[in-house]
C-alpha cells in the first residue's frame, strides 16, 4: 500500500468511527428523553469507544509523523481531524443531556 493510499485509509477511517461516535451519542440523547437511561448510558459507551478507535488512529498518524515519515496534508487529512473533534464535543454534550434529563425524571 503506498503512503497515500495509506493516508487516505487512516482519514477516512477518523471519519467513519467519529461518524459512528455521533450517531451513537445523539441515540444516547434520544433514548434519554424517552426516559431509557439504560439505552442511553450503552449508546454513550459505544460513543466512547468509537472516539477511542479514532483516537488509536490518529495516535499512529501522529507516531508515523513523529518519526519523520511525511503525511500529506490534505482537505480530507483536515475534514477527518475535524470530524473527530466534533464527535468528541458531541459526545461530552450528550452525556450533560442524558445527566439533565435523569435529574429532569427524577424532579417528577
Amino acid at each position: 500500500m503506498s503512503e497515500r493510499e495509506q493516508d487516505l485509509e487512516f482519514a477516512m477511517s477518523l471519519i467513519a468511527y467519529s461518524g459512528d461516535a455521533k450517531s451513537h451519542a445523539m441515540e444516547a440523547i434520544f433514548a434519554s428523553k424517552k426516559g431509557d437511561f439504560k439505552e442511553a448510558e450503552q449508546k454513550l459507551e459505544q460513543a466512547e469507544s468509537s472516539i477511542l478507535e479514532a483516537h488509536h488512529i490518529q495516535t499512529n498518524m501522529l507516531s508515523k509523523e513523529a518519526q519523520g515519515e511525511s503525511i500529506t496534508m490534505t482537505l480530507l487529512t483536515v475534514h477527518s481531524q475535524d470530524h473527530l473533534m466534533t464527535a468528541i464535543t458531541f459526545k461530552d454534550l450528550a452525556q450533560e443531556m442524558v445527566d439533565l434529563y435523569k435529574v429532569v425524571e427524577n424532579s417528577l
